[in-house]
């Protein structure tokens, strides 16, 4: 399979069409090829790319792997051509350049909404609603918003944070489009924030993000693969993603993982952007193929 790549002269001509024509993009929202959510196997492989906009740009020992918008866009291009992949969630800067460059027809799109929480910032925790709305998700027909949800009981920003969240899942499920809500319970420690990934404060955090908005018809969890899993998606019947992650162990632990929790009732496939995207062993390609044999292949 011949895999397009992104290269400088795609940056340009996507800043010339931004600085000359940038009503292409609403042009090419409203035509874009749509497709059901889900496909006939009921699972979903997306590709996550909205690390950025909150300034996390770091892979690994690498703390800025992804400062490069061409490599980037080279690494979602190709993952975006894989066989299997259902599609993106993005912020829309991301989605946008995606977009111009022809890469979401036939694809489930995603949209980032509260990028505002910046890590390492002292109002982290306060993740304010800085990209997509959900209005602006219907108007351009995307599948759904994301929302991070970091519950942290010392700190008043979290409060913020779940009120705007609990709104955008109403106004999402009023829309009829799916609210992917992105639970943690987390601390802050010599002024950094850590997400509790114990089963336990896991199962606290499905049951306050499951709770979110006037309802949760379309809600559907983000979830980080943790041990004790099965305690984790025992506390819930909302349809789950898990995510990725940063890459840190050897791959075939980290695919070995994912392969035993796909196997829960609950869970319906896969958000995962740095372990796909920057793969150890370098090829983007077959890492992407390995996670799409893992979500719709069958295997466990």
């Amino acid at each position: 399979m011949t895999t397009r790549r992104v290269g400088p002269a795609d940056l340009a001509r996507l800043t010339e069409v931004r600085a000359r024509e940038p009503q292409q993009v609403a042009r090419l929202w409203d035509e874009r090829r749509l497709r059901p959510l889900l496909p006939v196997d009921g699972r979903l492989l997306l590709v996550a790319a909205d690390h950025p906009a909150r300034g996390a740009l770091g892979v690994g020992a690498d703390p800025m792997a992804m400062a490069s918008r061409t490599d980037l866009l080279d690494r979602l291009v190709t993952a975006l051509e894989r066989p299997g992949v259902d599609g993106v969630l993005g912020t829309p800067d991301i989605l946008e350049d995606l977009l111009l460059l022809g890469a979401l027809d036939g694809k489930v799109v995603v949209g980032s909404m509260n990028r505002g929480g910046l890590q390492g910032a002292s109002w982290e925790l306060d993740d304010r609603f800085t990209a997509y709305t959900a209005e602006a998700v219907r108007r351009l027909g995307l599948d759904g918003g994301k929302m991070l949800t970091r519950i942290a009981l010392e700190d008043a920003g979290s409060v913020r944070t779940l009120e705007a969240c609990a709104q955008a899942v109403t106004d999402l499920a009023d829309a009829g489009l799916l609210a992917m809500v992105e639970p943690f319970w987390s601390v802050r420690e010599d002024g950094r924030v850590r997400n509790l990934l114990d089963a336990e404060s896991m199962v606290r955090a499905v049951h306050v993000a499951s709770g979110l908005g006037a309802s949760s018809a379309h809600t559907w969890l983000k979830l980080p693969v943790v041990d004790d899993l099965e305690r984790v998606m025992d506390a819930t019947t909302l349809p789950t993603l898990l995510l990725g992650g940063d890459p840190a162990g050897a791959p075939a632990e980290t695919y070995a993982s994912w392969g035993h929790a796909l196997g829960l009732p609950s869970v319906r496939g896969l958000v995962v952007g740095r372990a796909l995207l920057y793969p150890r062993e370098g090829d983007v390609a077959a890492a992407v193929d390995v996670a799409a044999d893992l979500v719709h292949g069958g295997t466990s």
